[in-house]
């Protein structure tokens, strides 16, 4: 069974830093593609950052280049998203996703198995 646990989320002021984990499970790590969706009240799931484990490459959102930076440790198979400089419009659910294959934009009708997610607070 596929599952993957988010973690790390929590309050921060306008400035701040977070470092969320995904640890996934139910599938081989290295062959799959870890994505980090984040969805705010009364908005749309969006996506934020993605990497392969294939071959390292990565995604970012426009609205989080230079500010946060996706990570893939394979000896304890954990993504991570570090988030720094983090901003009022960051407060989100943030949701770890797997996908078999990699898309281009990070598409979400790609992952086939989402976590339940981890609230990230963002306060002035």
């Amino acid at each position: 069974e596929v599952q993957l646990v988010e973690s790390g989320g929590g309050l921060v002021q306008t400035g701040g830093s977070l470092r969320l984990s995904c640890t996934p499970s139910g599938f081989i790590f290295e062959d799959y593609t870890i994505g980090w969706y984040r969805q705010a009240p009364g908005k749309e799931r969006e996506p934020v950052s993605c990497i392969s484990n294939v071959d390292g490459r990565t995604y970012y959102a426009d609205s989080v280049k230079g500010r946060f930076a996706i990570s893939s440790d394979k000896s304890k198979k954990v993504v991570y998203l570090q988030m720094n400089n983090l901003k009022l419009e960051d407060r989100a659910v943030y949701y770890c996703g797997a996908a078999a294959v990699w898309g281009r934009g990070c598409p979400a009708s790609y992952f086939r198995a989402w976590g339940q997610g981890t609230q990230v607070t963002v306060s002035s």
